[in-house]
């Protein structure tokens, strides 16, 4: 017995000894770059690593990777929490289906596979067949299926494709009967889905890039196009476009009868023009129904001549109105359902009736309403958490919704839309015991005295004694809200000890317009106070202390811990920001991070120049003692380029003066987030938390 202690000792002293020897990180050369910004002089060092197409970028994206994978590779437990990873993943999810006329559809993954396969029913007796496998065009999960879209008809099926994380896309279409791909092939469609009308579709995309520059030159010129089947692309005309406005991004929708096309304008992430065409009358004009980008306004549907839209126009929580082609102004709507004092966040039309998504203190109400505006039914949802929109087709007698929560795997639920009821249609079988774990909203005050929503959650039989390992997210931006979903990856971390907290900062939508204004432009920094006392809060009621607390954001939320970090760096032990916007004086140079100025403003701007430089992570790194960080992105990023952690990575490893490591994961072949395979995500996780655990002082349960 004497024998193994002493060699578990030993074992223990040379993990510790491995994993903390000190890192040599490779050596990054600066060059004497340097920007007037209004007489202030900028210099950037790191501008050569824009250029991500470049050898001498390349050979330090394989010098970083490789740096990390040593640091990681010598952690005993990566294995182990890739292990449980893999197992908690694998469990069948099913998809919401739609029905059709002669079919439904509807995605099933059996749990192993990367993606979701589409499935085709044609009567409820028959047997499901493979429609549509997106696991079948890459052997290594890099190619998924963005949007799929069936033809009025029903003969067809369109489907975008997208390779290794990128938004570019490129349309195939099948003929649904014999699963026969067709001729028809669209490239560089970007921001964009398919609205099919007679014998073709409408879609938005640009011009070809430079051979070279597909990932990072800036987008402009959007257009929206109608193909014909069996057409060749270059055919395609130009339906809705602006010559005088290259930063102008547009979309189409045509109604579900085929009477109208409605086009939504915009210039940045914030605001929309919408111009509705007549399609039975092909010779007639675009209405605008809204000429300025002051206000979000969508199509919801129409009822004969009756469309229906969802708007903030003159309502912070938004508010439903009809209008006609005649009574196109703002002034002339109608109001349907008034604003309340809680948000709308979406509607839909199922059968006769409006179903109305609120979100109320972060959590979904679904309110049901007759075409006159009379408010019928509240839906009863299974519990606290978030309802997904209602998703139907108006000719079936059937909805269905998907609900979810930080500690519950999302559900489907069906709606019999004669009596407005309930019941449950799939629940998947997790290896997690949800009844083991509790989700608890409170309310903290952050440095205004402002009121924020912040979830926590963590297993029933937690002890608050401040040695409670921790992570802390948030996004804060684009009037985007984060609600409670499921996912597999916290829950690890949960099955674990940890507990997850989730802070509505302002930015987001949360509480409507308003709270988005309080967080965006010269207000972000409230985003930041937002979430230093989300932080300070945790530790002070003893879930966890500063060396136990670790902080993730990821895009915009990259950007807050970015900015989080720079300006406290004894907030957190560790820090995780992911594919974040770190470079806030040259954003706008690259892909779409010109409509992005909306939300931030713009370095162009003497008046916002000094307010994004007063934050911007990047040049805000000074030397200090940071937390142990690990700065992800992907080399196919052409969201948030990965330029923006390159330049703060290099920067961060010559300004920490502590011991903590400061790493670069790089996704070689992935994008910004959106189609990555679950092989990817698991090996992502697997790093994070590797990473996390060990700087956390943390060991998996049950690892010996």
């Amino acid at each position: 017995m004497k024998h193994l202690f002493i060699l578990l000792i030993t074992e223990l002293c040379l993990f510790n000894l491995l994993a903390q020897q000190k890192i040599t990180y490779p050596e990054t050369k600066t060059d004497e770059v340097e920007e007037d910004y209004f007489g202030t002089l900028v210099k950037d060092p790191y501008r050569w690593l824009e250029d991500d197409n470049s050898e001498e970028t390349m050979s330090w994206v394989k010098l970083q990777n490789k740096t990390t994978e040593i640091y990681l590779s010598e952690i005993s437990y990566r294995k182990y929490i890739y292990k449980q990873l893999t197992n908690l993943w694998d469990y069948e999810t099913k998809g919401i289906p739609n029905h059709y006329e002669n079919f439904s559809i509807f995605t099933k993954n059996d749990g192993k596979q990367n993606h979701s396969v589409y499935y085709i029913l044609k009567t409820e007796s028959d047997v499901e067949e493979v429609l549509l496998n997106p696991n079948t065009l890459s052997e290594d999960g890099s190619v998924a299926v963005k949007f799929t879209s069936v033809s009025k008809d029903e003969k067809y099926l369109a489907y975008g494709i997208s390779e290794s994380g990128s938004d570019w896309t490129a349309i195939r279409v099948m003929e649904i009967a014999t699963k026969k791909l067709l001729s028809d092939h669209i490239q560089w469609v970007k921001f964009s889905g398919v609205s099919w009308h007679k014998n073709g579709f409408y879609y938005s995309g640009y011009a070809p890039p430079k051979s070279g520059e597909e990932l990072a030159a800036k987008n402009e010129f959007h257009k929206v196009y109608y193909h014909e089947l069996g057409t060749e692309q270059k055919k395609d005309k130009i339906i809705f476009e602006s010559k005088a406005n290259p930063t102008r991004n547009f979309g189409a929708r045509v109604s579900e009868d085929e009477k109208f096309l409605i086009v939504s304008a915009s210039e940045g992430t914030s605001g929309n023009i919408i111009y509705v065409k007549n399609l039975e009358e092909p010779t007639s004009n675009f209405i605008p129904f809204i000429e300025n980008f002051d206000n979000e306004t969508s199509f919801i549907g129409n009822e004969e001549e009756k469309l229906f839209f969802i708007t903030n126009y003159n309502a912070p929580n938004k508010k439903i109105v009809f209008a006609t082609i005649e009574q196109s102004s703002p002034e002339q709507w109608e109001e349907l359902i008034p604003e309340k004092e809680y948000v709308i966040e979406n509607v839909s039309i199922a059968g006769d009736k409006l179903f109305v998504n609120y979100l109320k203190d972060v959590q979904s109400k679904i309110e049901v309403y007759s075409f006159d505006g009379e408010l019928l039914k509240e839906l009863k949802l299974p519990g606290i958490g978030i309802a997904g929109r209602v998703s139907r087709k108006r000719t079936q007698p059937t909805a269905y919704f998907t609900f979810s929560s930080y500690i519950s795997p999302t559900k489907i639920y069906q709606v019999n839309l004669d009596e407005v009821q309930t019941d449950l249609y799939f629940e998947p079988k997790v290896a997690f015991k949800t009844e083991e774990y509790v989700t608890k909203q409170v309310f903290y005050e952050s440095k205004d005295g402002t009121k924020i929503p912040m979830f926590i959650s963590h297993k029933k039989d937690i002890e608050l004694n401040g040695k409670n390992p921790c992570m802390l997210y948030a996004y804060g931006g684009f009037n985007i809200s984060v609600k409670p979903t499921f996912d597999v990856s916290k829950a690890v971390f949960m099955q674990n000890g940890g507990i997850y907290a989730v802070a509505n900062i302002r930015g987001g939508s949360e509480y409507g317009e308003e709270w988005h204004k309080a967080g965006m432009l010269e207000n972000k920094q409230n985003v930041f106070d937002d979430f230093i006392a989300a932080a300070n809060f945790l530790k002070n009621k003893e879930y966890t202390s500063t060396e136990k607390l670790a902080i993730h954001g990821r895009s915009n939320g990259g950007l807050l811990i970015g900015a989080v970090m720079t300006q406290q760096p004894d907030i957190a032990k560790v820090a995780i920001p992911m594919v974040g916007v770190l470079d806030m004086l040259r954003y706008h140079e690259f892909t779409i991070g010109w409509a992005w100025a909306v939300e931030y403003g713009s370095s162009k701007d003497e008046e916002q120049f000094h307010y994004l430089y007063k934050y911007s992570p990047l040049h805000n790194l000074k030397k200090a003692e940071y937390p142990a960080t690990m700065i992800i992105t992907g080399d196919h990023d052409d969201r948030v380029v990965p330029a923006h952690s390159f330049k703060f990575g290099a920067t961060l490893q010559q300004a920490n003066t502590g011991k903590n490591p400061t790493l670069i994961r790089i996704d070689t072949q992935g994008g910004h987030g959106a189609g990555k395979s679950k092989a990817k995500l698991i090996q992502e996780w697997t790093d994070i938390w590797t990473f996390t655990f060990y700087n956390l002082d943390m060991k998996p349960i049950n690892f010996k």
